[in-house]
This record gives structure tokens, C-alpha cells and sequence, in this order.
């Protein structure tokens, strides 16, 4: 099973004021976001063939808690359904023993050369 964790630490740029999410400066959920997606990444990347990559398809995130300037977050992703080239994985992100956030990503496998070339220019 394709597994990773990310350690990050908030700064005043991942707050929701720094990121127009909100007006206080705790963890935006634009970043837990981000984060989650990284964990995802990560999870995928030792499967990934030459040339192939991933881009992310849905995303349910519930930011569950506030995180203050200076909160180390551990991000986690697992994967918990793969069918052809689509994979689902499940994120958490905690503070300590405080679970931050929780939810589901999933993304397809595709080849990098052939999906930039099918981008309007």
C-alpha cells in the first residue's frame, strides 16, 4: 500500500489572511489543502512509470481544527482504492494528537508529454 507523511510548520504566509481565505491568522484550509495534495504526491510517486505523473481529480477536506503561527503539522496519505489509472487516498493531518483535518483525494495517472500537449495555448 502507497503510503507517505510530510512534516510542515504554519507561517504567517500559510495563514488565511496571508492566503484571502479568511481574516485571522491561523492555518488557512488553501494550504492544509496543498499539504495534503504534497502527502498524495508523495504516496504516488515511487509507482509513477517514465513520463507518467499524476494530477488530482476531487478533493473533500474537512478542516476540522485551527492551527496557530508556528504549529507543526504531520501530513499523512494513504492509499485506499486504485482501479486502472485512478487512485484514492485517504489524508489526515494532526497537531500533536489533534486532528487538523481529514478527507479524500484522488487522482489519475497520466503521461506528463501528452497532457501538456492537449492545453489550449
Amino acid at each position: 500500500m502507497s503510503e507517505a507523511s510530510l512534516t510542515f510548520t504554519v507561517t504567517s504566509a500559510d495563514t488565511a489572511l496571508a492566503l484571502g481565505s479568511g481574516s485571522l491568522e491561523v492555518l488557512g484550509t488553501p494550504r492544509l489543502l496543498a499539504w495534503c495534495e504534497a502527502a498524495t504526491c508523495e504516496a504516488i510517486g515511487s509507482s509513477l512509470g517514465e513520463g507518467e505523473t499524476s494530477v488530482g481529480t476531487r478533493v473533500a477536506l474537512e478542516h476540522k481544527a485551527a492551527s496557530a503561527v508556528g504549529a507543526s503539522l504531520e501530513v499523512s496519505a494513504s492509499l485506499v482504492y486504485s482501479d486502472g489509472r485512478l487512485r484514492r487516498f485517504s489524508v489526515a493531518a494532526r497537531d500533536g494528537s489533534a486532528v487538523v483535518g481529514t478527507g479524500e483525494i484522488t487522482r489519475v495517472v497520466v503521461d506528463a508529454e501528452r497532457f501538456l500537449s492537449r492545453l489550449q495555448k
